[in-house]
């Protein structure tokens, strides 16, 4: 960066908050007391995340009578599920290009799932009172580069002849009339498959619909263990155990306690700024009057949408992974990352010159070499497990608790017998062949970057694998 930059972006990140926005609200519920002794039940969830509240939810939806308890290792909400970015997209695949590439032949079925699945989402914020900021604002896919362009238009072209509706291509005049950055040049709109919320809020408010429905919500407890226990699964907690006819696992990135899944997902270490609030005449230097989520089309790419209360979050670009994949709190503030999206920042919206940045953060994401969830059961069913949403999480997990109460119910529906359901992604090496692996990738990825979206060696061979990583 030049001096001026410099001086620029140390200026708007002096006095940033080291923790996530979402969580930093004075409208956080406390904490719920910790197991002490034994509890049993029908089903427990482990994971009180969206993954873990959405499935309790369901399940007490399909039967009210089903006693349900929920136990998590923190406070709801507390890890990915209260960093993102807030966008509640209706793809179940990471997209609709993954999808394409990945299972061409039901991409239509899935697509449909989706948007049910985001439809359902709106209503049971609605029917909940979740007062989550839900906003159905869509999402424009912008260019930044002219090869990007073609992209856009391949991926419009190829939702219009499977029949999907509801994209808009725009040209560079379009795309800044909606939202003007001088680095837009085009840009794809899905106008209603995305909606933007308040994702703590989410999460704290699923939590409070969960105990109405008579949830028994433990907070601050672990799982340590999974074992059988007779006809029952047992998981051991710190100060007791939950004796339950059935298990579902939420715990995404977090080390699954059926040992054999863990080798499909890798931590991600991802990072967000977040503005303070803008003024109306700031506002209008940019215009984003329809309040959009936004992403550009690079490999490493941003995305950044408008909150509430007329703040701006942008994030994205770095994918950290740590060496052995280890969790480490130490790992959720990157300075160096902060410099480098504040500097992409003041780049796309050079009109915001002068803005500061109130809260800084970062987070992990279970990442699988698929980009999208897998399911799966154990233990002769009994246990069921998803996890692998690699970022997409806050409105895919919906589904994916629906998928985990299909097939601990034994059931053929019409979810199960999904080519993505039925079937895993290949899983990460040991290292340390994972951590060279990913450090290619990542290399090649910013290099496709800079040399007009051309693919090296390595990411052809990873395409045809059908091998991935992604932010």
């Amino acid at each position: 960066m030049d001096p001026g930059a410099t001086r620029t972006v140390t200026a708007a990140l002096r006095g940033a908050r080291p923790v996530p926005y979402w969580l930093d609200d004075p409208g956080r519920p406390g904490a719920l007391p910790a197991l002490t002794g034994d509890e049993h039940c029908d089903l427990l969830v482990v994971g009180g995340g969206y993954s873990g509240l959405w499935t309790a939810l369901l399940a007490k939806e399909r039967d009210p009578g089903r006693e349900v308890v929920l136990i998590e290792a923190r406070e709801a909400g507390w890890a990915a599920s209260g960093r993102n970015g807030g966008f509640c997209a209706a793809s179940l695949t990471h997209g609709f290009s993954n999808g394409l590439a990945r299972w061409p032949h039901e991409l239509r079925k899935l697509e449909e799932l989706g948007e049910r699945n985001l439809d359902a989402i709106e209503s049971t914020v609605a029917r909940h009172a979740i007062d989550c900021d839900f906003e159905r604002t869509g999402e424009i896919d912008v260019a930044t580069e002219p090869y990007q362009l073609d992209d856009l238009r391949e991926r419009y072209e190829q939702a219009t002849r499977l029949g999907v509706t509801g994209l808009e291509p725009l040209d560079r005049d379009a795309v800044r009339a909606e939202v003007d950055s001088p680095t837009f040049l085009g840009g794809l709109w899905d106008r209603r498959g995305v909606a933007m919320l308040h994702p703590a809020r989410l999460a704290w408010g699923l939590k409070r619909a969960c105990l109405d429905l008579g949830v028994r919500i433990h907070e601050h407890t672990p799982g340590l263990e999974l074992a059988r226990s007779g006809a029952s699964m047992a998981v051991r907690t710190p100060y007791g155990r939950v004796f339950a006819r059935q298990v579902a696992l939420g715990t995404n990135v977090f080390p699954s306690l059926v040992r054999r899944v863990r080798p499909y997902t890798v931590p991600v270490y991802d990072y967000a700024l977040m503005t303070e609030p803008l003024t109306p005449e700031q506002l209008s230097a940019v215009g984003w009057q329809r309040r959009q989520g936004l992403a550009d089309s690079a490999n490493r790419f941003h995305y950044f949408r408008i909150t509430a209360d007329r703040r701006v979050l942008w994030g994205g670009y770095d994918a950290f992974y740590p060496y052995g994949g280890r969790l480490d709190a130490g790992l959720e503030h990157r300075p160096e990352t902060y410099r480098r999206l504040a500097s992409h920042f003041f780049r796309c919206f050079p009109q915001w010159e002068g803005v500061r940045f109130s809260h800084a953060w970062g987070g992990a994401i279970d990442t699988c070499t698929r980009f999208a969830a897998f399911f799966g059961t154990a233990y002769g069913g009994r246990v069921a497990y998803a996890a692998g949403y690699t970022g997409l999480g806050v409105g895919a997990t919906r589904f994916g608790g629906d998928v985990m109460l299909d097939l601990l119910a034994g059931e053929r529906t019409g979810r199960t017998e999904l080519a993505m359901v039925r079937a895993k992604p290949l899983p990460f090496p040991p290292e340390p062949a994972a951590w060279a692996g990913i450090g290619l990738t990542r290399w090649s990825l910013a290099r496709a970057d800079a040399r007009g979206g051309r693919r090296n060696a390595w990411l052809r061979t990873m395409d045809r694998l059908g091998l991935g990583f992604d932010s």
